[in-house]
Order: structure tokens, then sequence, then C-alpha cells
């Protein structure tokens, strides 16, 4: 994995595409009729729904045949888990997914679908489960964003956006983990593109992180009053949060009103967002500023929780 001070190159994006070359999607970039001068990067067209498959089978390929073969673990609330499913069941090997007690339950039947076997605990728990899998499986762990392999298969997003629209001026992306951050921020490095993460006010560490200058960790209970479940990472990663810093030229706070406001007007233009996957779209609404002559908004996923989706439609 090519790096430059800890950091993932565009290099390294670069190989992740050709390995993701007919496996991922190249998704479209369409505009947002609502929203003048806003273009949707639309990764909720995956075929797991979301963008985590870019990152989850980049990072499954890399691995030695002779260890993948013991089988892939992650803990996710849902996305990551459903992309490394879907990736183990292509690379013919097992997957153990832990998953915490608060999981949309939508996202646990999708991954379970896929052949993922499920291991429930406390949202808290979830990282030391896993790693409790891996030592008695023998498996190997794929976290679901700050490993290298990761991010670089996530920045594929970025290289893909600026392909499509060489004259872009500002990428909107959402950010819990700061995976997908990480990665298009490193693709775009150098290009004079503008990389502005958007979080929901009630998962804000992010927006703290870089305002502090030092990454900030909130409390796992204050994160989960969102309805971004997706966006829930209660802090940046250890290889994420330098991304961040270096990388991104700021981050911004949405309110669940906005968030709402923004899956209706989505849905309404037949983009299916989960709440996670509107967040980028309401930062456009919420700081119209960001908007420029050439702003993608990315719509990092669809698998929402029904009943989330019947209450906002219905408002």
């Amino acid at each position: 994995m090519s790096t430059r001070g800890g950091l993932v190159t565009r290099v390294a994006v670069d190989a992740a595409a050709a390995v993701l070359d007919g496996v991922a999607v190249r998704t479209a970039v369409e505009p947002l009729d609502a929203v003048p001068g806003l273009l949707l990067k639309r990764e909720d067209t995956q075929p797991v729904g979301a963008f985590k498959l870019r990152g989850a089978f980049h990072a499954a390929s890399r691995l030695d045949p002779g260890v993948r073969a013991a089988g892939l673990v992650t803990h996710s609330s849902g996305n990551h888990g459903r992309a490394l499913a879907w990736a183990a069941a292509r690379l013919g090997v097992p997957a153990t997914v832990v998953v915490p007690d608060d999981a949309v339950a939508a996202k646990v039947e999708a991954m379970a679908a896929l052949g993922a076997r499920l291991v429930r605990v406390p949202v808290d728990d979830r990282e030391r489960a896993a790693d409790a899998v891996v030592a008695e499986t023998g498996g190997v762990l794929v976290p679901p964003y700050d490993h290298p392999d990761v991010i670089a298969g996530q920045g594929t997003v970025g290289a893909e956006i600026a392909a499509q629209v060489p004259d872009v001026d500002r990428v909107l992306v959402p950010v819990g983990g700061g995976g997908l951050i990480s990665g298009i921020a490193a693709a775009l490095a150098g290009t004079g593109v503008s990389v502005v993460g958007v979080e929901p006010e009630l998962a804000g560490d992010a927006a703290e992180s870089k305002r502090r200058g030092e990454p900030v960790r909130w409390d796992r209970a204050r994160v989960a009053r969102t309805a971004a479940d997706g966006l829930r990472a209660a802090r940046l990663g250890e290889l994420t949060w330098p991304h961040v810093e270096a990388l991104v030229d700021d981050v911004v706070t949405v309110s669940e009103a906005a968030i709402e406001r923004a899956a209706r007007l989505l849905h309404a233009a037949g983009v299916p967002a989960e709440a996670s996957g509107a967040v980028a779209t309401a930062g456009a609404l919420e700081h119209p500023a960001l908007v420029g002559m050439r702003t993608v908004a990315v719509v990092s996923g669809r698998n929402a929780d029904p009943g989330w989706v019947a209450q906002v439609l219905a408002a």
C-alpha cells in the first residue's frame, strides 16, 4: 500500500480502482434539480446499497489467500458488515460480523441474508468481541474504516468524481469514522478541489476535532441520538484523523430537520437515500454557501430503516 507521511496516496487509490474494476459499480453523477448547482454521486446504487463495498472488497482481496481462507471478521452496524459479507461470498470464504445491539433490523437481516455469521453484543463491546472472534477462529479483521486498504478503496469514489466532473470545485462527504472522506481527500489531494465533511450535529465529533486540531471522542450515548445510524462512530480513527486534519478543508454539522428535508428531496427525485446517505445533501441545504458552480454531494447509501423513511416522508 502506497502511503506518504502515513497518508494514503492517489497512487494507492488508483491501484485500488484496478482491483475494483468489474466489482464495484462506477456510479453516476447526476443533478438534483431542487438544488441548483448540486450534483449527486450515487453510491446508493452499489450492489450492497452503499459505498462500503469498495473498501471492504479491496481490503479483503489484498489479503494472502491462505490467511483469508480462515474467514473475514469485522464489527459493523450495517453497511460495512453487509459489504464484507458480500465480498466474502464472492471470494468464497466465511464472514463473521459483530453487530451492536442498536443496529437497524433491516441492515442486520441483509447481512444474514448474504451468509454472514452474526454475533450480537452491546455497542461498547463490539471491537473487543471482534478481536475475540479473530482469536477463536483464526480469521482476519477487516475494520470498517481505520485501515489503509479500506481507505484506498473508498478513495475510488473521489477518483471517479474527478474523472466525471473535471471542473468540480467542492465535494461534500458524510463523516462517521472517516474512511470515506479520508479516501476521497487522498484521491483529490493537490487538485484544488475542496473536500468538506458533513455530519449530524448530534454526532459532531469530527467537526469538533477539526476545530480543536486534535481528535475528540464523544460518548456513545450522545452520538446514538441521530437518525443517521451509519455515522454514529464516536470518534475518528488513528489513521483517518490525520487524513481529516491534513487533507480536509472543513467539517460542518447539520440538524436532524435538515437531514429529514434532504431525504424528502432525494426520495422525491427517485434517490432512496438512508439518513446517513442524505447527510451530505443536508449540508448543501443548511450551508448554501458550500454550493458553488460545481458541487458534488456523495449519497453514501440507501439501506434505510423503513420506519424512519415512512415517518419522514409522511411529514
